[in-house]
């Protein structure tokens, strides 16, 4: 696990993938780092490859995650994704083992030990309870809990399966943050998965689909600020 992680709960992660691209990414890391300077929560923004190093200069609070990565050293490689490769251009952690860019644990678990090699902050994807223990076997530095049939669905996972996939991952190792993701469409969804015991959360869809995106980036990140504090005064 890689002990340079600065991310600390509550946070949220907001993953255009590719439904955007060029200066439609930057608008939304615009709205994204506002929102987490006002309402002072962290959030990784997960960039298109192309995109890290203009979002980057744009922006100044964001934590800026690359999509995907290779376990390959430099060298031999053509069109792979080197890990050295995303530290020059300002990525301070990938994204590993989504749905839609799955691994094997083999290769999940080398490409985790080459991020840890070159500082970059690990988020790792488990698409259930057992897999999230699995992962967290592998020591990344946040896992996100997400049901993959909930992916785009505007269905969120609820309350006991929160619950229960914390506990999977904190049973192995309780410095391993966890995100519950998949479903989350607006600020209520958001407010609910927090209140219900959840570190942080994150949405695609839910935001880049949105009417208004810089509003729909506010709502959420306000609903995670209201709800982790009202949730610590109990």
């Amino acid at each position: 696990m890689n002990s340079n992680c600065t991310i600390q709960a509550p946070f949220f992660e907001i993953g255009p993938k590719s439904y955007l691209y060029g200066d439609d990414i930057l608008e939304l890391a615009k709205a994204a780092d506002a929102a987490s300077e006002k309402y002072s929560v962290d959030i990784i923004f997960t960039t298109p490859l192309v995109e890290i190093s203009r979002v980057k200069a744009a922006t100044k609070h964001l934590h800026i995650f690359a999509p995907h990565m290779d376990p390959l050293r430099p060298g031999r490689g053509l069109a792979d994704i080197l890990p050295e490769s995303l530290i020059a251009v300002g990525a301070e952690g990938v994204m590993l083992n989504h749905v839609e860019k799955p691994l094997s644990v083999s290769v999940l678990r080398e490409t985790i030990i080459r991020a840890d090699e070159v500082g970059l902050t690990t988020i790792v994807c488990a698409d259930s309870i057992v897999e999230a223990s699995m992962i967290a076997k592998l020591n990344p530095n946040i896992i996100v809990a997400e049901p993959s049939e909930l992916i785009g669905t505007g269905i969120t996972s609820g309350p006991t399966y929160v619950e229960a996939s914390m506990n999977a991952v904190k049973e192995v190792n309780p410095k391993i943050l966890v995100l519950q993701g998949a479903g989350i469409s607006n600020g209520n969804d958001v407010y609910q998965t927090i209140s219900a015991g959840a570190e942080a959360t994150g949405s695609s869809s839910g935001v880049v689909k949105a009417t208004d995106r810089a509003a729909m980036v506010d709502e959420m990140i306000s609903a995670v600020r209201r709800a982790w504090d009202e949730r610590h005064k109990k």
